[in-house]
């Protein structure tokens, strides 16, 4: 029993009901059950949301199966002859097959401690009760938890119908010969990076002058040169202002006025919350201007009862910081452990060719943040010297001036990603130069670079850059 906002008695369903079976969702279910929560999960699809189904997981499977080309060119330096093709319905399969055993895990993860499944579609009708679509059943909960995800928003122009998202682009029934990508962000540079591995004679059109807008400039510019090398064909300050079907070819107007046809167009223009139609308007929940759920430092909403995590809120769009958000939702709530995500430093990755890890500021970013050094390494990655391959890895290291406090590491080339997740726990305790150039350096390896610099590359002295 609970007591309503007026004192009186009210006996609910359950305490918990969560919309949205996904990485957050998942752990805020998971957790409050654990700590003897009442819990019940809704989902209209399937079990792990987009990260597990037809997102992170199926695309850095993908981002592998495009890898092996690259691998294969270079296995003659190292004395392999290799004779190998590709089969694209046998990648769809394996891909399936290893989401549905995740979703198996999911599920059998909620059951465990007694969280409640119930596959349809709910919408919100007060401040503590949800409707079932499907059946038309009505439950009520002491509190709601919003983690329906987001979506990819497709542009609205004519014949847009005719185009995927990355939804549809892992199912695919057969590999295109030849595919447009529009977007600059993570989505598109990945997607572009696994069709031009498979042998998909792809082009990326972007509105802006270079990808991954917000990153670092020399991660940028290295991976606009590693995508064209690696066959990418790259169209700037461009978007497509229609789409029409001739046949089984899809065919492009771009803003110029110029028209080619393609066997796919994607759109990878961005995500939007999964808030339309979801009637948290009934209940009083304050969205913000691009559709999302406008919380606090502890996930709550507007309406009390409320809470919502993840992509929902338009936080920070990463598995990880939504499972973080669902579990300290639960710590809070049900635990009486009162804890906030830090939202300021969380390293990312972009699974391109060349791969990319970051953490904390860019540096055009600390340069306004006082006197900074900036540290730079450039250099072939050592299983590319046996080769002709020329690309290039790239570290940056952006620190206060006179071996202060690291502000931000970039890094490009082989396993980036990897690499950022260890120094991140450095960055996020606050490590300086001088911790770095503490570390001996493991040989021979990439990330012995980062501490092993000597003197900085260049420097920010009064906002103004100087050497270089």
């Amino acid at each position: 029993m609970t007591m309503n906002d007026l004192g009186t008695s009210m006996a609910y369903d359950y305490d918990l009901l969560v919309i949205g079976a996904g990485s957050g969702g998942v752990r805020a279910a998971r957790m409050s059950a654990t700590y003897g929560a009442k819990v019940a999960i809704i989902e209209e699809f399937r079990v792990g949301g987009t990260c597990v189904i037809r997102g992170c997981v199926p695309k850095k499977l993908y981002v592998y199966a495009s890898r092996f080309a690259d691998q294969f060119d270079l296995a003659p330096s190292f004395g392999w002859q290799v004779d190998a093709r590709f089969d694209w319905p046998t990648l769809v399969a394996a891909k399936e097959k290893e989401i549905t055993r995740l979703e198996s895990a999911y599920t059998a993860n909620l059951e465990k401690p007694g969280v409640e499944i119930i596959k349809e579609r709910a919408v919100v009708t007060g401040p503590n009760s949800i409707k079932l679509l499907g059946s038309g059943r009505e439950l009520t909960a002491e509190r709601l938890l919003i983690a329906t995800g987001s979506h990819p928003f497709i542009p609205n122009i004519p014949g847009a119908e005719f185009g995927i998202t990355s939804n549809e682009a892992f199912d695919l029934p057969t590999l295109p010969k030849t595919i447009l990508i529009e977007g600059g962000g993570y989505i598109a540079v990945e997607f572009a990076t696994i069709f031009a591995g498979l042998g998909v004679d792809t082009t990326l059109i972007y509105r802006g002058d270079r990808v991954l807008r917000g990153f670092d400039e020399d991660m940028r510019i290295g991976l606009e040169a590693g995508l064209t090398t690696r066959g990418v064909r790259l169209i700037y300050q461009t978007t497509i202002a229609s789409l029409s079907k001739m046949g089984e070819a899809v065919h492009a107007t771009f803003s110029d006025g110029v028209t080619a046809p393609y066997d796919a167009v994607m759109f990878a223009t961005g995500r939007r919350a999964n808030t339309t139609g979801l009637g948290l308007e009934t209940a009083g929940v304050k969205l913000n201007a691009d559709g999302s759920v406008a919380v606090d430092a502890y996930s709550q909403s507007s309406a009390p009862s409320i809470y919502a995590v993840g992509d929902v809120t338009g936080r920070a769009q990463l598995t990880p910081v939504a499972i973080r958000e669902g579990w300290y939702f639960a710590e809070t709530v049900y635990n009486n452990k009162p804890q906030a995500v830090d939202h300021s430093i969380i390293p990312t990755a972009v699974f391109s060719e060349p791969e990319i890890g970051v953490v904390g500021l860019n540096e055009e970013e600390a340069a306004t943040h006082g006197d900074i050094d900036v540290y730079v390494a450039r250099f072939r990655p050592m299983q590319n010297t046996l080769s002709t391959r020329t690309e290039r890895m790239v570290l940056k290291l952006i620190t206060e001036k006179n071996e202060g406090k690291v502000l931000g590491v970039h890094i490009l080339g082989p396993s980036a990603a990897e690499m950022i997740q260890l120094v991140g726990i450095a960055v996020g305790m606050g490590a300086t130069k001088a911790d770095f150039d503490r570390t001996i350096a493991l040989h021979p390896s990439a990330a012995e670079e980062l501490v092993t610099f000597k003197a900085p590359s260049y420097i920010y002295r009064d906002g103004k850059k100087a050497g270089g």
